[in-house]
């Protein structure tokens, strides 16, 4: 298992990176945080497409005790679009396409707005 990243905003400065977890195979991708209660405020999955598309980058929440702020980039690690998903819902699709998709505690939406550029950075 790769080791986490730490993601930060290339636009300002956050007083805390966001501590993530690389999720590139499909199964990974596939559960990614669900059945988790929990979610620290520093702590995230970054799901990784081996392409940018609006499809491929659409989530569920189904089996996710908890609401998410969700963030998708492009392969640029530009932020393309971003949400507050709520747990349960059934589906959540980015406006543009997205290459990552960034699931974290739901106190960290306002940490990227559209078009702020993320820095991922080995631990």
């Amino acid at each position: 298992m790769k080791p986490p990243i730490l993601i930060q905003n290339n636009n300002r400065k956050l007083e805390t990176p966001i501590r993530a977890r690389w999720c590139a195979s499909f199964l990974c991708r596939l559960r990614g945080l669900m059945f988790r209660r929990r979610l620290a405020a520093d702590e995230g999955l970054l799901l990784v497409q081996r392409a940018a598309s609006r499809l491929d980058a659409a989530i569920h929440m189904l089996f996710v005790f908890t609401d998410l702020a969700v963030f998708w980039l492009d392969a640029e690690k530009n932020v393309v679009d971003k949400v507050l998903a709520r747990a349960w819902r059934p589906i959540y699709a980015p406006r543009q396409p997205a290459r990552y998709i960034l699931e974290t505690h739901p106190q960290r939406l306002d940490d990227f707005q559209i078009g702020e550029q993320a820095a991922f950075d080995d631990v």
